[in-house]
This record gives structure tokens, sequence and C-alpha cells, in this order.
């Protein structure tokens, strides 16, 4: 029998940046610009599975590793994954910059609002996955519907906000950014696509796509494991699950898709 079966509760997040319509199966916002759904649990857990909508830039922003995280009192940094689903004509991301820079340019691009123009903003399409690095200057762009998890850890130094009104975290990023180009490739897996693997090598947690026909589906071997079903419906240990939620659940468990299924399964591989 499974140990832990249980579906995350979803959290609407309101942001500036987010928007008042969402894809219907997540329910009306009652006008509330919702920019994230946080999938979470009464326990404390390792990873953060999140849906991120963006009808505006989010903010130039970087998160420490765990060791700049750990030096601040912080249990651990922050390491992310993004998998769009869907995207507007002409969607970008930020990530990383067009060329290495000196921490001086740097903070006087922040500040007079250059740095846009240093970010390597990359035009993106449904099924484009990218690993964040800690240390990553990164934005996400206006138009994207993406599914993010995370080191769960509300760690975020904003180095840049296009105006808005909100905090920045000027000196606390800079001590912690990489200021130099991003060079991993993307990896471009749409949904439907036979089993990948999406993070690489070292990261704080594995991202494996998978798509299987009607049927059992085969786990991973693990005592925790984050389903996200983007596609399809199904049965665990007899209770139903449908796309747009989150559960939590072990190797043991018996999951079965009740039509075609594209899933995001995550483990994590640090406390």
């Amino acid at each position: 029998m499974a140990r832990a079966v249980r579906q995350l509760q979803p959290r609407l997040v309101e942001k500036p940046w987010g928007r008042e319509a969402l894809p219907p199966l997540f329910g009306p916002t009652g006008g509330t610009p919702i920019g994230e759904i946080w999938f979470e649990d009464e326990a404390s857990l390792s990873l953060l599975v999140k849906y991120i909508f963006t009808s505006e830039r989010l903010s130039i922003q970087v998160h420490p590793d765990d060791a700049a995280a750990r030096a601040s009192g912080l249990p651990r940094g922050k390491e992310e994954i993004w998998y769009i689903l869907d995207c507007e004509p002409g969607a970008t991301l930020g990530i990383g910059l067009k060329r290495p820079t000196t921490p001086q340019d740097f903070r006087l691009a922040a500040l007079d609002g250059s740095i846009e123009d240093m970010i390597d903003w990359k035009a993106v399409q449904p099924g484009d996955c990218y690993f964040i690095p800690a240390g990553t200057v990164h934005a996400i762009g206006a138009g994207i519907v993406l599914a993010e998890i995370q080191q769960n850890a509300d760690i975020t130094y904003r180095l840049y906000d296009y105006g808005r009104p909100r905090e920045l975290h000027l000196d606390q990023g800079l001590s912690v950014s990489l200021l130099e180009p991003y060079r991993r490739p993307v990896i471009h897996a749409p949904i439907g696509t036979k089993e990948t693997t999406l993070t690489p090598d070292g990261a704080p947690f594995t991202l494996t796509l998978c798509h299987w026909d009607i049927g059992a589906m085969t786990l991973p071997a693990t005592d925790q494991l984050w389903f996200t079903p983007l596609d399809g419906h199904g049965t665990i240990n007899g209770a139903n699950w449908s796309k747009g939620e989150c559960w939590l659940l072990d190797g043991q468990c018996l999951i079965e898709a009740l039509a075609p299924t594209s899933a995001l399964l995550a483990t994590s591989t640090r406390i």
C-alpha cells in the first residue's frame, strides 16, 4: 500500500503582472489578477509546484544557492525549472545576460533601466523547457503560461521591476548573481513526448515529462513524487485525478490513465 497519497491544495496568488482570466479548468478569479497557483500541503515540503500566468513581464531577479541562503539563515536556496504550456506569438523569457559584465556596470544598468537591454530575451514556444540554476539573472516575459517546479524557498532578490512600487534587493542580488550569458540549450519536449528527463545532473530535483496511453502507469521507485498531469485523467488508488491538479504520492501507488496522459514527475534529490 502507498504510504503517501494526497492531492495538494491549490492557492491562487495575486500578482501585479497576473491575469484576471485563467484557463477555464482553474475557475474564476473574481476580477483579481492571479499570477501564480501554488500547490501546497499542511506539511513542509522540499519542492513547490506552480502554474504561472503572465500578462506583463515579471521583475528581473535572481535566487541564491543553498550555501548563500543558509548563510542568511534560510533552510535552502532556490533553483527552478520552467516548462512552457502556452504562449502568445513573440513571447520571451529573459535568461542570463547577452555578454559578461562587471558588478559596477550591472548596478548602474539596474538603476537607470538599461538592464532590460542587457538581458538575453529568448523567444519561446509551447514545449520549451529551461532549468534556471541559482545565480542566473532571469525574468519571465508577458503572454506566457508555464509550469514551474522549484526548491520550496520563498527567496527572490528583485534587481529591477520596470518602475513598479515594489521593494528591490540590489545589494543582495548582486552578491549572488552570475553576470554572464546562460549557456544551457533549450529542451523542446511538447506534450505527448515520450519519457524525457528535463533536469541536468546535479540539480536539487529531477523532473521528467512522461506520456502514457490508457492503462496502468509505471512510476519511479521513490518515497515522494510530485505528479502534475498536463493532459488526461484517471485514478490513483481509486481516487480520481485530472489535469490542472498536483498530487504527492509514492512509487507504490496504483495509478491508472483513463485517457492518453502527459504529466510532469518530480522528485527531490536534496532536503
